[in-house]
């Protein structure tokens, strides 16, 4: 098999798409599209996040935010939050249709649109480095995106960043079971 080099670039699959919401000083929301970022503890989620960003000084304030998971249904407004800057844009939110509810939990917003969401405090932030930690203290899920009192994925129809080609692609299929179909190799 032939290989292509690509060099040292974060080109890595799957990259989930994740909508950062925080609050703006006026009590408005503000959201940021962000791939680079995951689990990084069993209560704890890292993005890295430059520091010029409206949502990192929002939550520098208000010492939270909320991870929404972009999906198929609103792939163009999740790609607006990512393009316009709060820092200029004060009215995303609603330019793209989105609209929120303050969370019982943290000071922060939950996108109404978006079916799943972590509420998380900030655990630290490095603007050296660009590393948010956030503690996880809920996740929410809107019972439209269940079926049977599970989380249902083809309903979430979650998306991920393709960063070879720029492009959004649904996720869904099932191709195995966890912690189960390798068990033939035991």
């Amino acid at each position: 098999m032939a290989r292509k080099d690509f060099g040292a670039k974060p080109l890595t699959y799957p990259q989930p798409v994740y909508i950062i919401a925080t609050f703006n000083e006026d009590g408005s929301a503000d959201a940021m599209n962000a791939a680079w970022g995951g689990i990084s503890e069993t209560n704890e989620l890292m993005f890295c996040l430059s520091a010029g960003h409206k949502t990192v000084k929002n939550f520098g304030r208000t010492g939270a935010f909320t991870v929404s998971m972009a999906d198929a249904a609103h792939v163009a407004a999740c790609d607006y939050v990512g393009l316009a800057s709060g820092n200029t844009v004060s009215d995303k939110l609603e330019r793209a249709g989105l609209t929120f509810t303050k969370s019982d939990r943290v000071d922060a917003p939950v996108i109404n649109e978006l079916a799943v969401c972590v509420e998380c405090k900030v655990k630290s932030y490095n603007p050296e480095t660009c590393i948010l930690l956030g503690e996880i203290v809920n996740v929410s899920v809107d019972e439209s995106a269940m079926t049977d009192g599970r989380v249902d994925v083809a309903k979430v129809r979650p998306i991920s960043f393709d960063p070879f080609n720029n492009a959004y692609h649904v996720l869904g299929e099932k191709v195995g079971n966890a912690f189960s179909d390798g068990k033939q190799f035991q």
